[in-house]
């Protein structure tokens, strides 16, 4: 009985191992994520902001 316990609890703590593991990848990713996520996001301001200052001078094209 005392060897059956220890197996589980071995088993136990492969598995926490192995969660801790995937967490710290998972963490990685996510914060790689949001990191392109502001990037892209500052991008895409700028790119407003260009396309508003060019917008007074654009015309409209005869298709719309």
């Amino acid at each position: 009985m005392l060897e059956e316990l220890q197996e589980r609890v071995t088993e136990l703590e492969i598995r926490f191992s192995h969660q801790t593991q995937l967490l710290d990848e998972l963490n990685e990713v996510l914060t790689d994520c949001n990191q392109r996520i502001d990037r892209l996001s500052k991008e895409n301001q700028r790119l407003r902001e260009t396309v508003s200052t060019l917008a007074p001078s654009l015309e409209e094209s005869p298709d719309e």
